[in-house]
C-alpha cells in the first residue's frame, strides 16, 4: 500500500487520485488557455517583446500546447510523467499570476486590467496553488518503472 496507507485508503485507490490530478489539471488547462486566448487580445507580445507579432506568438505556443496535452493524456494513462508535467504547469500558471501582477500593480500597465482577465488569473492562481501541493503528493507516492 506506500508510504500514505491511511490517505491512499482515503482517497480510494490509485485511479481516484490520477482522476482527481487529471480534473485540478484540465481545470488550470482551460484557466490558462483562456488567459492565453486574452493575451491575443491584449497583444501580450508587444508586452514581452515577443518578436514576429501575433504570428510568433502563436508559433511559441505550439510546443507548449503539445506539452500541455501530451501531459493530459499522460495523466489519463496513469503515466507518471504526467505527474510531473503537473508540476510545470502549476508553476507556469503561479508564474503567469506573478508576472502580470507585477505589470499591473508595480508597472501600473493597462493590460489585463478588465474584470474577467484578473478574475481568470486569480483563478489560475487558486487552481496553480491546489494543483501544486497535489502534484506533489502525488510525486511522493508515484511508482516511476
Amino acid at each position: 500500500m506506500g508510504k500514505y496507507p491511511i490517505i491512499i485508503t482515503i482517497v480510494g485507490s490509485r485511479f481516484v487520485m490520477y482522476d482527481l490530478l487529471l480534473l485540478l489539471y484540465c481545470m488550470n488547462s482551460v484557466l490558462l488557455i483562456l488567459h492565453e486566448m486574452d493575451s491575443a487580445y491584449w497583444k501580450e507580445w508587444e508586452l514581452f517583446k515577443i518578436p514576429g507579432g501575433i504570428e510568433g506568438f502563436l508559433v511559441v505556443h505550439i510546443p507548449i500546447l503539445l506539452i500541455l496535452f501530451y501531459g493530459l493524456l499522460a495523466i489519463d494513462n496513469l503515466n507518471p510523467i504526467g505527474i510531473v508535467i503537473s508540476l510545470g504547469l502549476s508553476l507556469a500558471g503561479l508564474f503567469a499570476f506573478g508576472i502580470h501582477t507585477y505589470f499591473l500593480m508595480i508597472q501600473k500597465r493597462e493590460e489585463f486590467n478588465s474584470r474577467i482577465s484578473i478574475s481568470i488569473l486569480l483563478g489560475i492562481l487558486f487552481v496553480s496553488i491546489i494543483e501544486l501541493i497535489y502534484s506533489f503528493f502525488m510525486l511522493s507516492v508515484a511508482q516511476f518503472g
